[in-house]
């Protein structure tokens, strides 16, 4: 999270703000935020079975890279110095002597994975989420191979989604060898699938830079007595409190602190022992729930359903959902030779395009002058844009025509309200109606 100047035009709305699941339970897995491991949504035993003559023709997916190391070392060296200042004045708590070198240890283990680059666990994500996939559809996998089908792979070229399609598409060619041969080199689309550092991203990007707007309603979300609480609270574990009040910037080392927090699960094959690297030691739910919650709210502003009255934040995502509609309508054409399309991006193309989609928590922006808060909102990054993150269709065909059914997650997923399934509580959803739902035609 940036460090933001105080501004309190909104602050006096915020002060009862404090997240409704601030303690355990679901709260512990939200306080990560989209750092949050890739977990699936659902058992792929309970999903429903397509009509009766329907096969499937077609899969494709878009997925985020999975877990990674912290892109940067800046976290670990700014507690690190606090850390060492301490220890030489001998203000550091019982846990505080611990906390250095495990900082020291996960930071050694994220240079040698390399900042920003796929972890074990990352790499794992994407391996099991692909199995998951060839075993969900084996007849479609079997005929991709019979027919010598295409499988396309396309990445953003960052290092990150490189190295997730490497895995994914390695890990079914595993499962069937024959497919090898048909997996395309990984190619790189950036105006797809890193649309928001691309040409069509330039409104947005004067957006983020420049929205007085945007930089009121973050700053006042986070300048709130429970921030500086939290604050003090997550530095008070750590050193005596003499050394905490001779910090200048509570807030921005306390969320260095959080932001290690926040990664460590994604190392977790690094850890000495496998285990884990215990940073739940140094800050409370309470006070990582706070900071998680603060997270949540500028992705939700940047990248999100944002505010009622504008789609900056998403509309910029109709390259890519355009894409998933061609690749379907190239199918039922008969101009396509691929079995599967698969592609490879970040946060910042899976949150937007899951407010364009109207996805299960991404359906409410914000009304302006009401700021997001979690008692409000049902927006988390923990479930909108995990690490390892997807949104998969998996198409089926019977005499030319084509359903459609959406996996979140992979869990069964309704596409937005306005679209009507072929029966009521179904998942599938006849081609033709989705082009009508989404003014396709």
């Amino acid at each position: 999270m940036r460090r933001l100047t105080p501004v309190l035009a909104l602050g006096a709305l915020l002060l009862t703000a404090l997240p409704a699941q601030a303690a355990d339970g679901p709260a512990h897995r939200e306080s990560y935020g989209t750092k949050a491991p890739y977990q699936p949504r659902q058992n792929a035993q309970t999903y429903e079975r397509p009509p009766a003559g329907f096969a499937p023709v077609l899969t494709e997916n878009v997925s985020r890279h999975g877990s990674r190391a912290a892109t940067d070392g800046e976290d670990g060296d700014l507690v690190l110095a606090l850390w060492d200042k301490a220890q030489a004045a001998g203000r550091l708590t019982a846990e505080g002597e611990e906390f250095g070198p495990t900082v020291r240890a996960l930071t050694a283990a994220m240079e040698k994975t390399g900042y920003g680059n796929l972890s074990g666990r990352g790499r794992q994500e994407m391996r099991d989420t692909a199995t998951r996939l060839e075993r969900r559809l084996p007849t479609l996998f079997a005929q991709i191979a019979d027919r010598g089908e295409r499988i396309d792979v396309v990445s953003s070229g960052q290092g990150r989604a490189v190295d997730s399609a490497g895995e994914f598409t390695g890990a079914l060619a595993a499962a069937d060898p024959a497919l090898k041969p048909l997996i395309g080199p990984t190619r790189t689309d950036k105006d797809l699938l890193y649309f928001h550092k691309a040409a069509g991203g330039a409104a947005y990007r004067d957006y983020i830079a420049n929205d007085q707007r945007l930089k009121d309603t973050l700053n006042s979300i986070e300048d709130q007595p429970r921030t500086h609480e939290a604050a003090h609270g997550v530095l008070r574990r750590i050193f005596r409190e003499p050394f905490v009040d001779t910090i200048t910037d509570q807030v921005g080392a306390a969320q260095a602190v959080y932001d290690l927090y926040a990664i460590a699960p994604a190392m977790i094959q690094e850890s000495p022992d496998g285990r884990g690297w215990g940073m739940d030691r140094y800050i409370s739910r309470t006070d990582a729930a706070w900071f998680g919650y603060l997270g949540d709210a500028e992705d939700f502003y940047e990248k999100g359903p944002g505010f009622s009255d504008s789609d900056i934040t998403y509309k910029m995502a109709d390259v890519l959902l355009d894409d998933f509609f061609k690749q379907v309508e190239a199918k039922r054409a008969g101009t396509s030779d691929l079995g599967a399309e698969l592609r490879f991006t970040h946060a910042e193309e899976i949150i937007p395009l899951a407010a364009l989609m109207g996805l299960p928590g991404s359906t409410e922006p914000a009304t302006p002058g009401v700021p997001y808060t979690y008692g409000d909102d049902s927006w988390r990054g923990a479930s909108v844009a995990p690490l390892g993150a997807n949104i998969q269709w998996d198409v089926y065909e019977r005499d030319g025509r084509y359903l459609v059914r959406m996996l979140y997650n992979e869990k069964e997923t309704p596409f937005r309200a306005g679209c009507h399934p072929i029966a009521k509580g179904s998942t599938f959803y006849d081609f033709d109606e989705l082009e009508r739902c989404f003014n396709r035609g």
